[in-house]
């Protein structure tokens, strides 16, 4: 016999049954499969490889800020959603003997690797929105992995419970006492999590956003900054700065002349990897006609270089398709202000449906790469 905390019959909910587990799992799994998804496609537009690169869209032009500000909401509700399911299945975490068999001792182990995979990856990403790395290994490719860890281990849990679920996924009869309420708690707890964080992306729900980690309002020039002028070592541009595009023509052209090209606008957002997103009016040259001037053929890839001497950003690869839209600039003004430097004077890129990282501050040089 069992004694202690953990002794028969402690565990006195009626709360604690498969119906309310079942519930609050599909809530649960359609929460983890659009983060999962939105994340695939989040990692894709940040680090598209081999002939992936040629198949991102560049429209619509808010197609990153939607997916990413999904990804972030869905993650966020996740939280008291596995909180709720958790609470629920926990006394099974008690039971004896622990273990009955080798299939029953594999389906513990694959609980406990999913459990410790979903609570690794949104602790991670809800410290990823704040901008804060507590831990020595990188975020980014750890939480790639893990969320296909988590999925993985969803799966397997999902078909060792196949007849669990199948024969409480219809509202029984007989309802558990207090189930509907609890229910009813959980949900009004993920909806008011969610109305007061979502306002980081969805501008209708600003006036709410009490608890995102970010006011998409506040910042230099009205826009937030991630990565400042004194972090990247920009403060301070080179006298006499001038942008170097490279092709078969290369040429060298400074500020002024720049201002005197064609001048075009496009209203974009910043959308991050963090879940913000803001819109303003961009000013400048179009990338396209800078690269065309170069000698470039339609269909070019370009490789930005920024003046900032490290950062993983520092050079980034902006396939043809965005290369050749006519909304990506080289952005000279914003709002009709020239950059500040926070926002990436003398010149940054802007660019249709790309995540905030890709759209490169401090812009030294435009080169083809293929």
């Amino acid at each position: 016999m069992r004694r202690g905390p953990f002794r028969d019959g402690v565990f006195r909910s009626a709360l604690h049954e498969p119906r309310t587990a079942v519930v609050l799992g599909r809530w649960l799994g359609a929460a983890l499969v659009v983060c999962f998804l939105t994340g695939l496609l989040s990692h894709l537009l940040q680090d598209p490889t081999g002939r992936l690169a040629g198949l991102l869209p560049a429209r619509p032009v808010n197609g990153y800020r939607v997916t990413q500000g999904l990804h972030v909401v869905s993650g966020i509700a996740a939280v008291p959603l596995l909180g709720a399911k958790l609470w629920t299945v926990y006394p099974r975490l008690f039971e004896w003997p622990p273990v009955r068999s080798a299939a029953h001792a594999l389906e513990r182990l694959g609980i406990a690797v999913l459990v410790a995979a979903l609570l690794l990856e949104l602790f991670t990403g809800l410290l990823n929105t704040l901008q804060w790395y507590p831990w020595p290994f990188p975020f980014r490719q750890t939480h790639f992995w893990v969320g296909w860890l988590a999925t993985g281990g969803l799966l397997v849990h999902l078909a060792a419970k196949a007849p669990l679920i199948a024969r409480n996924w219809r509202r029984p009869r007989l309802t558990v006492p207090g189930r509907r309420a609890f229910l009813t708690s959980v949900a009004a707890a993920v909806g008011a999590v969610t109305l007061t964080t979502a306002g980081q992306s969805v501008a209708w729900l600003r006036p709410l956003n009490l608890l995102a980690p970010r006011r998409p309002d506040l910042g230099p020039q009205g826009l937030p900054v991630n990565r400042t002028a004194a972090q990247a070592g920009t403060v301070e541009v080179p006298a006499g700065w001038r942008l170097r595009v490279d092709g078969p023509r290369p040429y060298e052209i400074g500020l002024d002349e720049l201002a005197r090209l064609p001048q075009h606008e496009a209203v974009l957002p910043i959308a991050c990897v963090e879940g913000w997103s803001a819109s303003a009016r961009w000013g400048g040259v179009r990338v396209a006609e800078l690269m065309a001037r170069a000698g470039a053929p339609a269909g070019s890839a370009v490789r930005v270089t920024s003046l900032e001497e490290e950062g993983p950003y520092r050079v980034m690869e902006m396939p043809a398709q965005y290369v050749d839209d006519p909304l990506t600039l080289l952005a000279l003004r914003v709002d009709g202000e020239t950059l500040d430097a926070d926002h990436g004077f003398p010149a940054r890129v802007i660019a249709p449906n790309r995540p905030g990282v890709l759209q490169t501050k401090w812009v030294a040089r435009l080169e083809v790469s293929r």
